[in-house]
């Protein structure tokens, strides 16, 4: 638990997907703890969310907003959330860290239409 309350303390998340050929793919997200795990939001039809699909082999660090290392990285696995539960818990989360921000994000994707495409990740160390 102590891992992810550290983890908490930044910012940004680097996450680390994978290809099916084994290239690791990294992209820096928003991301809050809650219930002992990490959780994050993306468009449904990012990279990341159709790597995820074919396997929840992820790697995760602390980073910068550009996705430079902070930190060491970890081993995890990330998985796709489908239950409105964990959505719900996930959507918490994001809004208890980033506030105004995850309010005003969520207002353009809901007037740009990109609110019902939005995927929610579960990652655990």
């Amino acid at each position: 638990m102590s891992d992810i309350s550290d983890l908490d303390r930044h910012r940004y998340l680097s996450l680390a997907t994978f290809r099916r050929s084994g290239a690791e793919v990294t992209t820096p997200v928003w991301f809050a703890a809650g219930d002992g795990k990490l959780y994050v939001f993306t468009a449904g039809a990012s990279g990341k969310v159709k790597r995820l699909r074919h396997s929840p082999r992820a790697r995760i660090a602390p980073s910068d907003a550009r996705g430079r290392p902070r930190g060491a990285w970890r081993d995890a696995t990330a998985t796709i959330l489908t239950e409105p539960p964990s959505i719900d818990r996930a959507r918490t989360a994001l809004r208890a860290k980033y506030g105004w921000q995850m309010w005003l994000t969520g207002l353009f994707s809901r007037l740009a239409g990109r609110i019902r495409n939005r995927a929610w990740i579960e990652i655990e160390l």
